[in-house]
């Protein structure tokens, strides 16, 4: 029997020893102190260094290179001069071009006198209205606005470029055969301001054929395989392989807006405000008066789009406009680092939760004390549990007090449970059922 006893004794002691080596286990150890904070790098704006007069503004995109041009223009280069210019003048305001899109596809049963008298309520510039001629033309330069963007960017910060470009791609298709006299078109070559250039003109001054053609064959071997012509087509157009024409185009009212033309030996667009007079004279052409003479920008038709740099905004006079748009994108640039310096720097954690989680990716709720260290609501369940996993760890003699309180609960159950209050009956019962496994150890 005493072996019997030195057996169960020596199984409690295990046991126990077992569970409290889990439950200490546990139990979280103290966090270590947090690291002392030190003085985070200066990110704020108003700290950094000053910028030089020769550092390009932020925002700010280098000039086209001459194989960007060429890209850009390979599609346009044999259009005939008179629409050629309007096209370049319209692309620096493309919100009207999108504008004028709409409303033409919204409007195609104006004609004649009724569509004389809604284009002069219009307040687009002469430019776009003219090209309510060519509603395929419009669409193009709406429907590709991208593309759009950057030959009216051109053409503000490079026109001179531009316009040599044009004369470089259109000796090229002459060179290889693509470019010569139609019934439709007239291709001759004259000096300009002691400059040598290819000028296409319509055979008719009142029908104008849009070309169409593959820019990469034309043109013969295209020499830059990483900038390949754009795709910038009207829609319904076929690129062949050869210069094309579909259907001339009825020069209508609106073609009286047509004011501009190539002036090639001075690399820009001539704008005279009594050209076309014939098509529509119900243009007051005061409104445009001092507009004559080379192409002058007007940032107001511009309607907010931004310059590509702060060189073309300088030109056309709309630096002001261009270096707030450039200001409210450096102040968000420098709000958006400094906040990401005061999350670096844990300023964040003034704004975390009872849930939320420190460095060590440990949920708060870890640093709570554990269940045995907790005050107990049943008093019968607390000394029962707490005792004998709080003393375990002290050696044999706390384990057989252990034991012998897991006895004294058993005797003491049946008579706990009948006159303990609902809620220390239920702890009693956990430390009696504790008791009662051992005992069936012992039977």
């Amino acid at each position: 029997m005493n072996i019997a006893r030195s057996a169960f004794a020596l199984l409690v002691v295990h046991c126990i020893a077992g569970m409290a080596a889990i439950a200490m286990g546990q139990q979280k150890l103290p966090d270590p102190p947090p690291p002392t904070p030190t003085a985070a790098p200066a990110t704020n704006a108003a700290l950094a260094p000053a910028t030089t007069d020769s550092a390009p503004p932020a925002g700010d995109q280098p000039a086209f290179k001459p194989e960007e041009l060429e890209q850009m223009l390979a599609p346009l280069a044999l259009y005939p001069d008179s629409l050629l210019a309007q096209v370049f003048m319209a692309s620096t305001y493309p919100i009207e071009v999108v504008e004028a899109d709409r409303w033409v596809k919204a409007n195609t049963s104006l004609k004649g006198d009724a569509l004389a008298k809604e284009l002069e309520t219009k307040p687009w510039d002469a430019s776009i209205r003219s090209l309510v001629n060519f509603p395929q033309v419009l669409a193009m330069m709406s429907e590709n606005l991208s593309t759009t963007v950057k030959i009216g960017d051109a053409f503000i910060g490079q026109p001179k470029e531009v316009m040599d470009t044009v004369q470089k791609l259109r000796a090229k298709a002459k060179e290889t055969g693509n470019l010569q006299s139609t019934k439709e078109q007239n291709v001759s070559t004259k000096t300009d301001n002691g400059t040598q250039v290819i000028v296409i003109e319509s055979t008719s001054p009142e029908v104008i054929y849009v070309p169409q053609y593959n820019p990469t064959v034309v043109y013969g071997s295209w020499p830059y395989p990483s900038y390949p012509p754009y795709p910038y087509y009207p829609p319904g157009y076929v690129a062949s392989n050869v210069v094309s024409f579909g259907l001339g185009v009825a020069c209508g009212v609106a073609w009286g807006y047509a004011m501009g033309g190539c002036n090639w030996g001075h690399g820009d667009v001539d704008i005279d405000i009594n050209r076309n007079t014939n098509f529509n004279g119900n243009i007051n052409r005061n409104q445009f008066k001092g507009q004559n003479g080379n192409f002058k920008h007007d940032p107001a038709h511009r309607q907010g789009a931004s310059y590509r740099n702060q060189a073309s905004a300088s030109r056309v006079g709309a630096t002001s406009a261009n270096n707030r748009a450039t200001q409210a994108r450096s102040d968000y640039r420098g709000r958006a680092e400094a906040g990401r310096s005061d999350i670096n720097r844990g300023g964040a954690d003034a704004f975390k939760g009872n849930n939320a989680r420190g460095p060590s990716n440990t949920a708060a709720g870890a640093n709570r004390p554990s269940t045995a260290n907790r005050p107990s609501t049943s008093n019968a369940g607390s000394s029962s549990r707490g005792g004998a996993f709080n003393n375990a760890s002290q050696g044999g003699q706390s384990a057989r007090d252990a034991s012998n309180r897991g006895a004294a609960s058993r005797s003491t159950t049946s008579s706990a449970a009948r006159s303990a209050p609902a809620r220390s009956s239920g702890g009693a019962s956990r430390g009696g059922g504790g008791g009662g496994r051992g005992g069936g150890g012992r039977r």
